[in-house]
Order: structure tokens, then C-alpha cells, then sequence
């Protein structure tokens, strides 16, 4: 693996209007960092975490939503947007969930209110659980959780978690155009892949289109999908429902009934297991809900904020 910081610069990432994106070096990894100016000076931080294949720009709508009641960052994963591979080669939870901790701790932000989808919903819960003094609530899209049945309509990205798959799938795939893998993409995460505009299309095979020409792009989702194959068969305390039994802080659940790549069925469980739990199911959402429906998201994300506190300083149970 080159080193970070000879690693080529191939186009610009794109950053909205009223956002920030900045380069952090850490020891063993350097992270890009999103961030919105917030509505006013004093509000509590909080960092997003994105999925597999995905970056800190997953979250921008989120960010825009609740720019009034967080002072909001969103990091790009090691080896994802603009980061560069880890030093070490690490994409499994544990090795993100380490770069989000190392990020914390240097940036004296924490507590934080910590979001996260899909793979980052793993990572997510893994810091929540190992470092409760760095969560002040957790919110998870569609979590990364283990099932015992994995739908069918998530099998191939599950698959380029095996050894060999990716590179196949690249020789196999050579003639797509980035407009014909946006749109598989979407179809598979969207649930109803019309509410995307044009203008977000574009930005979405724009993206595409850099990170393509990135020497450790399909190295970087390779090994990252086997990491989320390696977290769901991991067992005992280190498994990711005991460390979800761990978590103190109150936790926000949101399920999309139209997920294809986590099932709608694991709601359910979730909501058992997280302690201090409210679950919001969107039955027209698929995967990507804080995309989808933000305004919806950020709603149910300042009911959290609005739930009185329990005698242990948590918030109660609620289900909606």
C-alpha cells in the first residue's frame, strides 16, 4: 500500500454550499473532515459516519437539517472520499472504529451526538460501546448489524468481501459508464430511486467518476466488505449485538421498510437489544433514509433531544 501522502490527487471533492473540508493527520491514518457552519456558536458536536462505498457527502442533506441544533462534522472513512488508505491496511470495523476514536480524542469534541449507516452504523455502535465517554447519543440508518439471513438482493456486495471478487467484478464491469453504476447504486439504496434530482445525479457520477480513478478504490470497498463479513461472524464480547447490549447512551434507530441490503425484519431486534431506544420505521425509505427523507430523520432526531432524561441521565424507552 503507497503511503498517504504520495498517493495521487486525481480531481477536487466536491464541497456544498456553507460547507468545510479539511485534512486531519492522525497516527496510522489522515481523515477528511466535513463540516457545516452552524446556525450559532455554542452547540453540541456532532459526527456522522458513512456506509460502505459511501463519504462524508451522504450526510449533507442531514447536516443542512439540523444546522440549527448541532455543530455538525462528517468524516470520510480511511481509503473513502477524500481520505487516503490507512497506513496499515486495516478496513475492517475495529480499524474504522479506531480512526473515528483517534479523530475524537484529538479534536477534544466528545461527547458527541454520533450518527452512522450502514457500515458506519457498525462502527458506530462499536465506539459507542468500547468509548461511552465520546457518545452523547447514537443514531443509526440502517445499521450494518449481523443477520442470519442475509437478503438475497445484498449477496453481491456481501461477495466482494471474497478474495478475487472485486478484481472480477472490475474486468466484468469495464465497459459500464459511471451513469449506468449511479443508477445500479441507486436502485439498489434508494427506495424509490425518482426522488433523486438531476442535479444530485450528477454530483453522484461526478464523485463516481474520481474515485474510480483512485489506485485503491476496489481495494479499499473489497476490504471493507470483508471486514463487515468479519464483524457479523465474530462472537463473545467483541461480537457487534453484545457490544449494542453495552451501549449507555440514547440511541435513535431508523429502518427503511424498502432496504435491500439491510433487512426491515432487524428492527425489530434492534430495538430489544439497544437499551435506550427509539425505533422510527419509514416504510417508503430504502437504505440511505438520512438521504431520502432528512427532514424526517432530523425530526426524529430532535424528538430524541426533546426525551426528558431518566434517573440515569438516559433517556426512556419510546417506540414510533
Amino acid at each position: 500500500m503507497p503511503a498517504a501522502s504520495v498517493l495521487p490527487r486525481v480531481a477536487p471533492v466536491r464541497v456544498g454550499e456553507g460547507e468545510r473540508l479539511r485534512s486531519v493527520g492522525l497516527p496510522g491514518v489522515t481523515l477528511a473532515i466535513r463540516s457545516r457552519r452552524p446556525a450559532r456558536e455554542g452547540l453540541p458536536p456532532a459526527l456522522y459516519v458513512h456506509g460502505l462505498g459511501g463519504s462524508s457527502q451522504n450526510w449533507s442533506s442531514l447536516m443542512d437539517e439540523l444546522a440549527d441544533a448541532v455543530d455538525s462534522e462528517a468524516v470520510d472513512l480511511p481509503g473513502f472520499g477524500d481520505s487516503p488508505p490507512p497506513d496499515d491496511g486495516d478496513y475492517s470495523v475495529t480499524g474504522h472504529a479506531r480512526a473515528v476514536i483517534r479523530y475524537l480524542d484529538s479534536a477534544g469534541r466528545g461527547p458527541v451526538h454520533l450518527f452512522g449507516n450502514s457500515l458506519g452504523g457498525a462502527v458506530a455502535t462499536r465506539v459507542a460501546a468500547v468509548r461511552p465517554d465520546l457518545v452523547r447519543t447514537l443514531t443509526l440508518v440502517s445499521p450494518a448489524l449481523p443477520e442470519l439471513r442475509i437478503q438475497r438482493t445484498a449477496v453481491p456486495t456481501g461477495l466482494l468481501g471474497v478474495p478475487g471478487i472485486a478484481a472480477l467484478f472490475t474486468r466484468l464491469t469495464k465497459e459500464w459508464t459511471a451513469e449506468q453504476r449511479v443508477r445500479g447504486v441507486m436502485g439498489l439504496c434508494y427506495g424509490d430511486p425518482g426522488r433523486v434530482t438531476p442535479e444530485a445525479f450528477q454530483h453522484a457520477v461526478e464523485e463516481l467518476e474520481r474515485r474510480l480513478r483512485l489506485p485503491y478504490f476496489w481495494d479499499a470497498m473489497a476490504r471493507s466488505a470483508r471486514g463487515i463479513i468479519n464483524a457479523y461472524t465474530l462472537g463473545g464480547q467483541h461480537g457487534l449485538w453484545r457490544q449494542a447490549e453495552r451501549v449507555l447512551a440514547p440511541t435513535l434507530l431508523v429502518y427503511g421498510g424498502r432496504d435491500q441490503l439491510v433487512g426491515f425484519r432487524m428492527a425489530a431486534k434492534a430495538a430489544r437489544v439497544f437499551r435506550h431506544s427509539r425505533l422510527v420505521t419509514l416504510p417508503d425509505a430504502g437504505h440511505v433514509a438520512m438521504m431520502e427523507y432528512p427532514d424526517v430523520v432530523a425530526g426524529a432526531f430532535r424528538e430524541l433531544l426533546a426525551q426528558p432524561a431518566g434517573a440515569d441521565g438516559t433517556a426512556p424507552d419510546a417506540r414510533s
